[in-house]
């Protein structure tokens, strides 16, 4: 587990790196729930996601271990964390490979190379890109750095909770996306260690749910995961992932949205909120939206929900909005 003094510690170390990004009310999804509800944007973070705050800590904490700094770094992503461990990497003048599906989205891949980091989007899927890239880890003795299962990843990641408590008066519910579960296992490890009655709501998309089907398997278990907009979201966990214990003991429970809800919520985020959110972002703003998160448990509470990142395509963009 990661304790409420891993996370600070993670804060003092990625200060200098990562925007303490704003909690803003949402009047619209407050009428729509009979809620409180904010907007926790990291869409507005450095490199438009969260995962700068990960993959900033995963760095330095590991450049302050004597003996065990390493030399260069490999790790797959979606896009998102490729492109915040390739800031880390450049910041700290260290070489890293970023292994990633060939279909992942171009914004993404273009910001991955623009840091310097070597790319190789020849995966089939993510599920295929974090194979190889732990297979080339394994056979050259270059430091992997997952994710999502990697302990300071998930500590970076928790300080997203800890600023949702800072920044408001207490929080009763905390809506999460969940792709390979380091955010949830982090914002769930500060919020329960603030406040252990505040709920922790994770979502995931119909078309690749392994962390609802897992809970309901009692076991982790492999999935086949679908095509949805919400590209970091999408595929298997490692089977020895960290997070599966955290999502057991910190997750109070697990909806799931389709992709119709999904791309309706991306653009009502864009027409009400003047938000842009990626699929992966706007997740939980579609829980709420369609009730998938079951409005009358949070009716009354304070809610936040957790838009995770704007790297979305402008071609996909514009259809989703000419489309509405």
């Amino acid at each position: 587990m990661v304790s409420l003094l891993d996370v600070f510690r993670a804060r003092r170390r990625i200060a200098p790196y990562v925007r303490r990004t704003p909690l803003v009310a949402s009047p619209w999804l407050s009428a729509l729930a009979g809620a409180t509800v904010s907007l926790k944007l990291e869409s507005l973070q450095r490199s438009n996601a969260f995962k700068m705050r990960g993959a900033f800590n995963a760095v330095i904490a590991r450049l302050e271990r004597p003996g065990r700094a390493p030399t260069r770094l490999v790790t797959a992503s979606a896009g998102n964390h490729g492109r915040a461990l390739a800031a880390a990497a450049e910041t700290f003048h260290l070489p890293l490979i970023v292994f990633t599906p060939a279909d992942a989205p171009q914004t993404k891949l273009a910001a991955i190379r623009a840091h310097g980091a070597e790319l190789r989007a020849i995966g089939r899927d993510y599920d295929d890109a974090e194979r190889l890239a732990k297979a080339y880890a394994a056979e050259s003795g270059t430091e992997f750095i997952s994710p999502y299962s990697d302990a300071d990843v998930i500590a970076g990641a928790a300080t997203v909770g800890l600023e949702i408590f800072e920044d408001s008066s207490g929080m009763d519910a905390i809506v999460v996306p969940i792709g390979g579960g380091g955010l949830i296992s982090g914002v769930a490890s500060a919020a329960k260690s603030i406040d252990a009655r505040c709920e922790i709501v994770g979502v995931e998309v119909d078309a690749s749910c392994p962390f609802q089907t897992s809970l309901r398997a009692g076991r982790l278990v492999e999935i086949v995961p679908g095509p949805t907009l919400a590209d970091g979201l999408g595929g298997n966990p490692d089977p020895e992932t960290i997070t599966w214990p955290f999502i057991q003991r910190l997750v109070d429970r697990i909806v799931t949205v389709n992709e119709t809800d999904l791309a309706a919520a991306m653009v009502r985020l864009v027409e009400v909120e003047h938000v842009i959110a990626e699929g992966a972002g706007a997740v939980g703003v579609a829980a709420v939206m369609t009730q998938r998160a079951d409005l009358a448990d949070l009716a009354g509470r304070r809610v936040a929900i957790v838009v995770t990142g704007a790297n979305i395509d402008r071609a996909t963009l514009a259809a989703l909005l000419s489309q509405s």
